[in-house]
């Protein structure tokens, strides 16, 4: 394989863990070109392997315990980026494919990505009702008293509004106002966007009043009747319900964002508000509804953003780390740098080939750009700077935890520890990640707590972690604790005793099984009863159980080999059936359960005639419909198009029900 999964984990922990602190503590451990850039290369490592395709579609954190919960009508989803022209344009070109478009240029609404806290407003009756902010997506903290404080915000809409409407925006820190809190805060906030999300989650409203928020209105959410038919005419109705709506957003076509691009760049350091992009939104609403979403991301929208900033510094050492999936990944250590306004000392080095490729060595003046793990990426060396005596990195073939053999699989470019189990870092990693948001999310097991109770021998396995309530006496009394947090901890332990399907699946830790492939199986199957069942007789090559698995669209050959893997060893079973006796795993449900398709498994084959299949597949998923590739006796519809071929035969031969395009979009309510 092209790229090293075991680097694609990293990067997709550290984009979690950036997550949880900018959405969530309002401590961001990154800046947005940082975050960016970490993110563009854990897309570039997903997009090199077909069997990575169904990552990296986590958004915002969960909410804290501090606020109540409100889950959103229509989940607030997060924006794929794009850093120059060539990208654009070809997120351009995936729009008109999935429409089967012609050459006629698409019409975009541009607006500057402001910097700051995005918030849902939900109104009912005309009235404001509640506001949350966006949490992971699906659901936010409820912050409505203090969005209350908010001028910009109306308590009542005219009568024309719907009678149930969310409208979305972004609540900022003007850098005016910013500069006037810090001068009269004990407590200085590192940016405008720091004070803005720590104003608004204020536990007592009037300290939120007190300072001065912005709002900014720019999406929608769900409503009871449409708001216009194009985001111009939404943003207008906006405006004349009483919001704020960003002055400089324009009407344009796709020839013309390049040049609106450099304008917003040349205007931004003169604004009086953090941007760091501009967003670019098809302006047809009908099409965003065809184009709908994938993964975290609408299809009709992106973010341009604003580029990355280097420096140069001296590389002084090259140190290795080991992952949990026992993956060696180098580190450079470099003298200390800013580099975006933040003091950093180390680079991420991604593997062995790339520091042959790039030749970089220890004592090399190198150039870096900001690019994740709180730390920049390597850009280039300065062979000019380079001392006489400089000698070629030699990477390790030993584990440097474990003293294990470190092999390489010809078909990969990470080299990984052979020491499994045994090698107490792999161990610590395991749990870390079994602890960490995507997977069970517990609030107080960070990295440093599970490396200290695995020091002290309370954490050997998963099944521990929830023998440590037991322990509270024992926490309590060590350094840096306490009852009180002793407590907190045993509590959030105990909360976690319920856990969704897919976030058991993804906290196991199954080489290649990330959040969204977890998501796929646990919708699949359904319960763990069904999976684990399922994933066993998945075992037999060639077996019913191995075809249905690797039918999932998005579960590849690979992916079905690791699943099959991990049952095969009778450790892991055993470790299943006790970590299950010690929870309650709740099934999946469907997207759209009650829909047309709802639970109906459907596989197209042929050319479809008035849409593409990609957007017939999202339009049928959206529904409540499993789309695999495979025609099997568990099949309900095969949609054929035009020159189908072997697949309606099948679907003939097993008595499976045949749709046409027509019928299919008539089920589908198209």
């Amino acid at each position: 394989m092209s790229a090293t999964r075991g680097r694609l984990e990293a990067l997709i922990a550290r984009l979690a863990e950036a997550d949880l602190a900018y959405h969530r503590d309002d401590q961001p451990i990154m800046d947005d070109a940082a975050y960016d850039a970490l993110k563009r290369e854990a897309e570039a490592l997903r997009d090199s392997d077909p069997a990575l395709a169904a990552t990296l579609d986590q958004v915002g954190a969960a909410p804290s315990g501090a606020f109540a919960k409100i889950r959103h009508r229509q989940p607030m989803l997060s924006l794929d980026n794009v850093f120059e022209q060539a990208e654009f344009a070809a997120f351009c070109s995936k729009i008109r494919r999935f429409l089967n478009l012609g050459t006629d240029p698409l019409q975009f609404m541009a607006e500057p990505k402001i910097d700051g806290l995005s918030i849902s407003l939900t109104y009912e009756n005309r009235r404001f009702m509640r506001g949350a902010t966006r949490g992971d997506g699906s659901e936010g903290e409820d912050v409505t008293e203090n969005l209350r404080t908010l001028a910009d915000l109306p308590v009542t809409l005219p009568d024309d509004a719907p009678d149930f409407v969310e409208i979305r925006g972004e609540v900022y820190m003007t850098k005016r106002d910013f500069l006037a809190l810090n001068q009269s805060e004990a407590r200085q906030f590192a940016n405008p966007r720091n004070a803005a999300a720590g104003s608004l989650r204020q536990l007592d409203p009037q300290v939120t009043a007190a300072r001065k928020l912005s709002l900014f209105a720019y999406a929608r959410g769900a409503a009871s009747a449409p708001v216009g038919k194009t985001h111009e005419q939404y943003l207008r109705t906006l405006t004349r319900w009483g919001f704020a709506v960003n002055p400089l957003a324009q009407r344009l076509t796709e020839a013309d964002a390049e040049k609106f691009q450099q304008l917003i760049a040349e205007r931004r350091a003169g604004l009086d508000y953090d941007i760091d992009g501009v967003v670019y939104k098809i302006d047809d609403l009908a099409l965003q509804e065809r184009l709908g979403f994938v993964g975290r991301a609408p299809r009709w929208a992106v973010a341009w953003k604003f580029p990355a900033e280097r420096a140069i510094s001296v590389l002084r050492d090259i140190t290795i780390q080991v992952g949990r999936t026992g993956a060696l990944t180098p580190r450079a250590t470099l003298d200390p740098v800013n580099v975006g306004g933040v003091l950093v000392q180390h680079a991420t080095l991604h593997n062995e080939d790339e520091i042959a490729r790039k030749d970089i060595r220890i004592d090399d003046t190198v150039e870096l750009q900001r690019a994740g793990d709180v730390i920049p990426q390597i850009i280039r060396v300065l062979l000019d700077h380079r001392p006489a005596d400089s000698v070629a990195f030699q990477f390790p073939d030993h584990c440097p935890v474990c003293g294990s053999l470190a092999i390489r699989p010809a078909d990969e470019v990470v080299r990984r520890c052979t020491g499994g189990l045994a090698c107490p870092a792999q161990v610590v990693e395991r749990l870390i990640h079994f602890c960490s948001r995507g997977a069970f999310d517990i609030e107080g097991m960070g990295e440093k707590t599970v490396r200290d109770f695995h020091a002290l021998g309370w954490l050997v396995s998963a099944p521990d972690i929830f023998r440590l309530p037991a322990r509270a006496g024992e926490i309590a009394a060590l350094d840096g604790w306490g009852e009180t947090s002793a407590h907190k901890l045993a509590a959030a332990i105990e909360a976690r005793r319920k856990v969704p399907l897919a976030r058991f699946i993804f906290a196991l830790g199954i080489r290649r099984i990330g959040e969204a492939n977890a998501r796929l199986l646990a919708r699949h199957y359904g319960s763990y009863q069904n999976w684990r069942s399922q994933m066993q007789a998945a075992g037999m090559i060639g077996s019913d159980a191995r075809l249905e698995l690797g039918s999932i669209t998005g579960i590849g050959p690979s992916i079905a080999e690791e699943l099959a893997g991990f049952f095969a060893e009778s450790h892991n079973r055993t470790l299943l059936d006790v970590l299950v006796a010690m929870l309650t795993i709740t099934d999946e449900t469907a997207i759209a359960a009650g829909g047309a398709l709802s639970g109906k498994t459907i596989v197209f084959t042929g050319t479809l005639a008035q849409m593409t299949r990609p957007e017939a597949k999202a339009r049928a998923e959206a529904l409540g419909a499993k789309v695999t590739e495979t025609v099997s006796k568990k099949t309900d519809y095969v949609v054929i198009g035009e020159d189908a071929g072997s697949k309606a035969a099948k679907a003939a031969s097993l008595g499976v029900t045949t749709l046409t395009e027509a019928a299919f979009r008539e089920l589908a309510g198209l």
